[in-house]
């Protein structure tokens, strides 16, 4: 990536920042949208409030597009977590009925359905792990007849394994159950054709690999998602006509904009919006291919060192997050702890070091953090 973009990210002046798998930073792009969207409303209060909608609805078309999916499927919530629990207090669950899932998923997608399994009496089934892979042959033999929802994160954060989606997704469809995956590890690293990977469900967020504001949580439901997921939390904009106060009969709206209950964080929007526009216009193929090199670059560098590579490199599995083990046994937040010192910004993750690099790091940034090592 050029020098231009790194020009926006006024952090990279005082770290080498390697944890976009935590919070990214944000360019000064979209702090300048969401500053000159809090002035508008100091300056002329609600005059412009058509356009706080236009940009919301601009960002939402942005997001459809890197999933590949219609802007009326895609409701902007908090987080995350929120998008799921939407899902699991929405399901007309019933006895018998079970959900499959991942041993070690991040817990935005567990506690959701572990509440499904004490509330409902729904059987949570977790396949397991073997070598910092998910055994999606467990996790596929785990599904039956009774499965109402398979979820899986696309990329794991404690590991950086890819999930096969289309694959899994198949698996999911021929039981009839949704298919829920977790995007927020992915989506800015690389995108998504929703449809035809067969997802049903995807939840993720804006303050990972999408470098934007933290507060913009965006929620896809399919068309038969929709019709089997019945809004929990409503408010006046989840109606047909919101404008229309006094109707109060009208139906909730047909898609996932249901979800939406009320007003917006309207300037963090304006920062998803240019940040979304950022990505989009590098290009996230090109993003994909060159955060692949920089991975590269990081495990060949660390070949025959102390550390093993945790991280599956196998095409398909691999991902833009890198995890490390000190073959010696020391201990990761010691390891990371060090590295700040330094200067380099990674994360501890249960017993290894994550390393995360994303379009505004270059090679030099890799050099410095294998040297460390």
């Amino acid at each position: 990536m050029n020098e231009h973009i790194r020009s926006l990210f006024p952090a990279l002046k005082k770290w080498n920042y390697l944890n976009s798998a935590a919070v990214s930073p944000i360019p000064t792009t979209a702090i300048d949208a969401v500053n000159a969207q809090l002035a508008d409303v100091s300056e002329n209060g609600a005059i412009h409030y058509p356009d706080w909608v236009a940009t919301k609805d601009r960002a939402r078309r942005l997001v459809a597009e890197m999933l590949r999916v219609r802007p009326e499927q895609v409701a902007f919530l908090r987080n995350t977590s929120d998008g799921f629990a939407a899902v699991a207090n929405g399901l007309p669950w019933k006895p018998g009925d079970n959900i499959v899932s991942f041993v070690n998923e991040f817990p935005a997608n567990f506690y959701p359905w572990r509440m499904a399994s004490q509330r409902f009496g729904v059987e949570l089934r977790l396949c397991g792990e073997k070598e910092g892979r998910v055994d999606v042959e467990e996790l596929i033999s785990m599904i039956d007849g009774n499965t109402r929802l398979v979820s899986i994160s696309a990329v794991q954060f404690a590991s950086g394994f890819k999930a096969d989606l289309e694959r899994i997704g198949q698996a999911a469809r021929k039981a009839d159950a949704l298919f829920a995956v977790d995007i927020i590890q992915g989506l800015g690293a690389f995108g998504f054709d929703l449809p035809s990977q067969l997802v049903d469900i995807a939840s993720g967020a804006s303050h990972k690999w999408l470098c934007a504001p933290e507060g913009c949580g965006m929620l896809y439901l399919s068309d038969r998602a929709r019709e089997r997921v019945e809004p929990a939390l409503v408010g006046w904009i989840s109606v047909e006509t919101p404008w229309d106060f006094n109707d109060r009969e009208q139906a909730l709206k047909p898609n996932a904009l249901a979800l939406e209950s009320g007003t917006g964080a309207t300037a963090l929007f304006y920062g998803l919006e240019a940040s979304l526009k950022l990505l989009t216009e590098t290009g996230l193929d090109n993003i994909e291919r060159y955060l692949d090199g920089l991975t590269d670059q990081l495990c060949d560098g660390l070949g025959g060192s102390e550390y093993s590579i945790v991280s599956s490199r196998t095409p398909g599995e691999r991902s833009a997050i890198v995890c490390i083990r000190h073959r010696g046994g020391e201990d990761c937040h010691s390891i990371a702890k060090r590295l700040m010192e330094k200067g380099i910004v990674v994360s501890p993750r249960n017993d290894v070091v994550r390393i995360a690099p994303h379009f505004y790091n270059n090679a030099d940034d890799i050099d410095a953090l294998i040297e460390a090592l």
